[in-house]
């Protein structure tokens, strides 16, 4: 990642894990922003200087958080596989929607979001590529699917998850943007995995 040392040649030792795990709660509550370290080693029983071993700097920790949202990130995209694979791309598109609107994903996906904003503004370091990869792999799993003909349906839909995300984390009106989604679903008509 552009030159950033995440920790992986300090090896995957268990202190490092463990860290890593606590890390990321702490960000999932705090956000990253106003990332300090001082306060989040004293929140998860660690030191700056043990941190800073074990990830090599602050942009290797983010670096390493970010990896560790991407895992969750991936582990939703291959549940949402199998949705499609067993429902087909309606389903897969219901499946997505129902993880993006479920209560307990809200701090992970403000964590994307804020991850999201910053790759956009911030391009090298820790936050390098993540907002680029994030729609490649979205764009990916709904080519998979093959709910849309081509790239421009499938970022349309993309869009409308995306959209309807967003105000869902604004708003917490989950009954609106779910009839949005509904509705965004009947439009396109009834698909098969074409």
């Amino acid at each position: 990642m552009g030159g950033i040392d995440t920790g992986a040649q300090r090896g995957g030792s268990a202190r490092r894990r463990e860290l890593l795990d606590a890390a990321y709660r702490y960000v999932l509550d705090h956000g990253l922003a106003d990332l300090s370290l001082r306060p989040l080693a004293a929140a998860i029983g660690s030191s700056p200087r043990v941190l800073l071993f074990l990830f090599g700097s602050k942009d290797g920790l983010v670096a390493a958080l970010l990896a560790r949202a991407r895992a969750d990130e991936l582990a939703v995209l291959e549940r949402v596989r199998h949705a499609g694979a067993t429902g087909g791309p309606s389903a897969a598109t219901e499946a997505i929607w129902a993880w993006l609107a479920a209560p307990e994903h809200r701090a992970l996906l403000t964590l994307w979001l804020e991850a999201y904003a910053r790759a956009l503004v911030e391009r090298d370091g820790a936050w390098a590529g993540f907002a680029a990869r994030t729609v490649r792999e979205w764009l990916g799993l709904l080519a998979e699917l093959g709910p849309q003909d081509d790239d421009a349906d499938r970022t349309l839909l993309l869009a409308v998850l995306r959209g309807c995300l967003l105000d869902l984390l604004a708003t917490g009106d989950i009954d609106r943007t779910g009839a949005a989604v509904q509705r965004y679903l009947r439009l396109v008509g009834p698909t098969s995995g074409r």
